[in-house]
């Protein structure tokens, strides 16, 4: 059995889509400029949440309710700007293809997000079988249950497991699974406290290596 199983968040970990996400809110909704909301704010505000609190908090920016059609006007607006601007992180395709542990994703995005994200970014094929919505599990993080789900479908258990993401919320629901979180940050952003921080996803099966280490020594005082 491999010591490690490696489960990836997608958007801002894998693939730079944070602020086309956002962007796409700025585009269909204009008026969010007049309240003084930029991009960046955006970013930091909605980064890892489930839609349904997305769309609650901007109608409440906006002080008004969002048209029924808001949402699949959204996720059609933001495949357009992934098939024309996306682009997988720096350095991401050539750590996948170093890493030797199993490997999966598990996204808040619908499934249909996640595979037009990774084929844009040819990364699909790194990641075919193994990919997990949050839509089909029906659990969005900071709940645990999308990262329980994954790794019990790659055979691993939760102590096992190291979750790579971005997001506060993917940090606080690898921890409520009991997982270790390695936080991707390239920028000047802070670390979750539960979190190691990295910026540079070369470093990523160094990380993994001290991983394994700490857990044999953790093992080998056990017995």
């Amino acid at each position: 059995m491999s010591d490690l199983c490696v489960i990836f968040d997608l958007d801002g970990t894998l693939v730079d889509s944070e602020g086309l996400c956002n962007q796409a809110y700025l585009d269909l909704l204009p008026q969010l400029a007049g309240h003084g909301i930029t991009l960046d704010e955006l970013v930091l505000r909605f980064r890892g949440r489930k839609m349904a609190l997305i769309v609650s908090e901007l109608e409440q920016i906006l002080g008004t309710t969002l048209h029924s059609d808001f949402v699949p006007e959204y996720r059609q607006h933001v495949a357009h700007l992934f098939s024309t601007c996306l682009q997988p992180m720096p350095g991401v395709p050539e750590m996948l293809a170093q890493l030797r542990s199993p490997f999966c994703i598990a996204s808040s995005g619908p499934l249909a997000k996640i595979r037009d994200a990774l084929t844009v970014t040819g990364l699909l094929h790194f990641f075919e079988g193994r990919i997990f919505s949050a839509y089909e599990v029906g659990s969005w993080k900071p709940d645990p249950g999308l990262f329980l789900h994954a790794a019990q479908a790659m055979g691993t258990e939760p102590g096992r497991c190291v979750v790579v993401e971005d997001s506060p919320v993917g940090v606080e629901a690898a921890q409520a699974a009991g997982m270790f979180a390695l936080q991707y940050l390239p920028g000047t952003e802070e670390a979750h406290p539960y979190a190691t921080l990295f910026n540079d996803m070369s470093l990523l099966p160094t990380l993994l290596h001290q991983r394994v280490m700490h857990l044999h020594e953790g093992a080998g005082l056990e017995s």
